[in-house]
């Protein structure tokens, strides 16, 4: 039998061989936001939430980035009340104070299967302010039915979609017909630290000081850290 290792480092490989050229089609959709003065807003439910908050006042990752944080569909108000609201097409239409799109701004939304209420309607919430979508998902779950009023999934409302290619049911092992080994959060979280890192060195061809975190852990001033904070409060908190 293959270990979680084997396995997750295959499907590595298969998603840097197909989604290098897609990963840096998308730095470019980030970079003119940026370059706008806008930011990076991420969305996700559940497990997919915590994806967001990966990239949020990340040691070495990009300052402008903003987690959409709805505690009703985070995991840690219950998670089967998360998976609930996730699906409830009314739930946006009833937390549109929560959102804070600006035109420049690019907003990422993040949902595995592709087919729930919620990353679809903030995907449409935002492309009415003119916000650039991009959606980080599986395709492999392209024929599960849409459970949105519109019936589309997210790719046919994002303007761009980058596949993780997570096998439906996420698991990577299989013992009797059952899944186990997720792989999502993996997956998910190194495509968007390549889009990252590629939208950094991009943005440090032109850049003197890069709009990056240090670490508030090494032995260093945190003067870089306090201007960077203080360029993007009046759109991220980071009280």
């Amino acid at each position: 039998m293959k270990s979680y290792f084997q396995e997750i480092q295959s499907l590595l490989q298969n998603v840097m061989t197909k989604e290098q050229d897609h990963i840096e089609e998308a730095s470019k959709i980030v970079i003119e936001s940026l370059r706008k003065g806008g930011i990076i807003q991420l969305f996700g439910c559940g497990h997919s939430h915590l994806l967001a908050q990966e990239a949020y006042y990340r040691a070495g990752g990009l300052v402008p980035v903003r987690p959409i944080s709805i505690e009703p569909l985070m995991l840690h108000k219950g998670a089967l009340t998360s998976s609930r609201n996730e699906k409830d097409p009314t739930f946006i239409d009833r937390h549109k104070e929560d959102f804070d799109f600006n035109e420049n701004d690019v907003l990422i939304v993040i949902s595995t299967s592709g087919r729930n209420a919620a990353p679809i309607d903030v995907t449409l919430l935002a492309k009415e302010k003119g916000v650039p979508v991009i959606s980080l998902q599986s395709l492999e779950y392209k024929e599960q039915l849409s459970r949105h009023s519109s019936e589309k999934r997210l790719e046919e409302v994002a303007d761009f979609t980058l596949n993780t290619h997570i096998p439906v049911g996420d698991g990577l092992m299989n013992h009797q017909g059952m899944q186990y080994g997720p792989a999502s959060t993996v997956i998910g979280a190194t495509i968007l630290t390549e889009l990252f890192c590629q939208v950094i060195h991009a943005l440090g061809e032109e850049m003197d000081v890069l709009p990056v975190f240090e670490s508030a852990n090494v032995s260093s001033s945190s003067a870089h850290n306090d201007t960077m904070i203080a360029k993007y409060r009046n759109r991220i908190n980071f009280e």
